[in-house]
This record gives structure tokens, sequence and C-alpha cells, in this order.
């Protein structure tokens, strides 16, 4: 009876190792499911990749639009906090409409009218922001699929090409970004693009940083500074209006840290009221110089301070006015309004139609290039 009996449990193990155990991923430190970014999107593979530095910082891309999904840094007191928003899976990206820690392209911010002409030809782009195109347009860069190439655990390379006639932008635009995690908690990004027509390009990062670690707080308390002397005002559709204006004696002075929340409600200020809040571009002081500091967000809870560095010429500060609860992002948390900040580094807005401003016009034979940095510490 005994051997009976043993020989049937001897049975019973067999089968069940022999049953395929259940898909189960290993967690990140920010705790996101690597399978749920397994997929398959437009014929192409979709992943997670992992980045870790030596001091156990994480930053978790995919290549479903080259999007930085999570950022895991230390506070003042040596916690790790996640604060970057984002989805838990692909099909959450895929389901809900976002810019959230994108790569966007061709053209960052908007382009007016959803028009420009270049070389004496006219090229009119879909609207998807008014009358006006939005970040390359409802098909841009966010919603690509990157082929990825992790170079080694804190270096991932990421390449697209983008054809003529997308989203009606002239030229087949070869592109390469690589995003670099450095043992200093710096997120280095470096762009680089080749077209073999004239066209126009200006491709930037779309992270929504919020340095509490909690997306259920909103903005108001984080001190934020721009070293800028000038901005590019807008009107009521956000489109620019072609001036650049001295930030003396208004709002828009953030040369010293300011409190988001003592200004962005300031609606007797016109460009308040027409952004909303904050969504306008700084001209920067930097001269294109990536060692000099373009931005500052700091966050008084957390002690968590993000300085920005930059080549490009201006820096766009968007508060998260947007946001409206109507979308659940990471670990169930609903993103209302102003529960993050976005710095993003670019060309002016609107370039493309403001022949005296920095041109965003790449040709064949040219290389387009641009280099920011996100850099991580502590205040205590």
């Amino acid at each position: 009876m005994k051997k009976t009996f043993l020989g049937m449990i001897a049975v019973a193990l067999l089968a069940f190792s022999c049953t395929e155990p259940a898909k189960v991923g290993k967690l990140t430190d920010s705790g996101l499911d690597k399978t749920k970014f397994e997929t398959e999107v437009k014929g192409k593979k979709t992943d997670l990749y992992v980045l870790r530095n030596a001091g156990g910082m994480e930053v978790c891309i995919t290549n479903f639009g080259g999007r930085i999904v999570s950022i895991m840094v230390p506070d003042k007191d040596g916690n790790m906090k996640d604060v970057a928003l984002g989805f838990d899976s692909i099909q959450d990206y895929i389901n809900v409409p976002s810019d959230f820690g994108a790569l966007i392209g061709r053209y960052a911010n908007r382009i007016a009218n959803g028009k420009f002409e270049l070389d004496g030809v006219e090229y009119n782009l879909p609207k998807n922001n008014g009358n006006h195109t939005l970040h390359g347009g409802p098909n841009g860069f966010q919603y690509a699929i990157f082929d990825a190439n992790l170079l080694n655990d804190k270096v991932l390379e990421l390449t697209y090409t983008s054809v003529d006639g997308e989203e009606g932008f002239p030229g087949n635009l070869t592109c390469k970004v690589i995003y670099s995690l450095t043992d200093e908690n710096a997120i280095d990004i470096t762009y680089e693009a080749t077209t073999d027509e004239a066209t126009v390009i200006n491709m930037t990062n779309h992270s929504y940083f919020n340095l509490d670690g909690d997306a259920n707080v909103k903005n108001s308390e984080w001190l934020v500074s721009i070293n800028a002397d000038k901005y590019t005002p807008i009107d009521s559709t956000f489109a620019t209006t072609g001036e650049i204006l001295t930030v003396e004696g208004t709002d828009m002075d953030l040369r010293t840290p300011v409190v988001i929340g003592s200004r962005i409600d300031n609606v007797a200020f016109e460009q308040l009221k027409s952004g909303r809040g904050f969504d306008h571009n700084w001209v920067l002081n930097t001269n294109n110089d990536i060692s000099q500091v373009a931005a500052t967000l700091e966050s008084p809870k957390t002690g968590i301070v993000l300085s920005v560095y930059t080549t490009e010429p201006g820096i766009q500060l968007y508060t998260g006015n947007f946001l409206d609860g109507t979308v659940t992002g990471k670990k169930g948390i609903v993103y209302q309004q102003r529960t993050a900040v976005c710095l993003e580094t670019q060309k002016y807005p609107d370039t493309p139609n403001k022949k005296d401003w920095p041109t965003a016009t790449l040709r064949p034979g040219e290389k387009y290039t641009s280099h920011t940095i996100f850099k991580f510490s502590v205040k205590k």
C-alpha cells in the first residue's frame, strides 16, 4: 500500500513537472512586469529595456515610441522613487493616446496651421491640435516602433527610418537615438539623423517628471528655474506669435528658482491665461553649450533635483495643465491635472515658418545632432 501511494505521488509530480508553467515576469525595481511589454505591434517586436548604474539608479525604456517608462532615483533619505509618469504595459500605450516619456519627431511642438514652405514647396501636415500640427502629427515618432540594440547594461541604441511623406514631411529620414545612463545619475540622450531630401527636424524627449515620486501629488510646491532672459509668447491657440520678448518683470522670469504654485494660476497675466499655466518655450542663454545648466526642477519634499543640459536653443516648460483625471497610469494611479512637469529641449516652436529663428532645416549630406542630459541629484 505504501509503495502504491508513493508511486502515485511520483506520477503526479512527473505530470506537474511536464506541464508548461504560467508566464510570470520578473518585476523591475519600479514594479514593471517586462512580459507586458513583450509583444508585436505593426509587425515589429516591442520590449522593455532596463538600464542600471553602479549606484542603483534604474531607467526602463520601451522601443514603442522610444519611451522612458520609469526612472528610479534616490531621494534625500536614500529611498528610491519612480519620478516618471507612464503606463504598465504596451497595450495601455496603444489604447491611451499620450506623449508620456516619448521620443518626439519629426518636429517637436507646434507647426502653425499645419503647413510650412521649404525651397519654394508648401507641405501640408495632418492637424492634431486645433488648427496646428503638434509633435509630428497624430502618428508621430511617439507611436513608431524603433529597432533596439542594448549595447550594454547602461546604453540603449534606438534607430528608425521615417519614410518620405510620413505625416506629410519630405525626405527619407534615418534617425538614431542613444540613451545612456551614467554613474553620476544622469540620463544622457544623443540624437542623430540624415535625410535624402531637404526636410525639417526637431526631436526631443517628452518625459513627465514627478519628483515627489508620487503621482497623486501636484507640482505646486516644486521649484523651477530656466536659464533664459527671453521667451517666445503664444496666442490663444498656443501658436507662437513670432515675437521674442524679455522675461524681465513678468511671471516668465524663472532665472532664479520659483515655486510653481506661486505663479501658475495668475490669469491676469495673458500668457499664463493663454497657456492655462506654463506651456511656453524659453530662449536659452546657454548658447548651445552642453556644460551649462539650462533648467532645474526641485521637490522640497524628497530633495530630488533635476538639472537639464542641452545643445538646443530652446526649452519648453509644460506643467501638465491638460492632465484631467481621465488617464490611469502605472500602479492604477489616476493622473490629475498638474501632477508632473515636462522640460522639452528643442528648436523654437514653428521655426519652419519663422525664417529669422535658428533653422530646423536638414539637407542631404548634413547630419542633424542634438544632445540633452537629465541629471538627478539630491538636496538635503
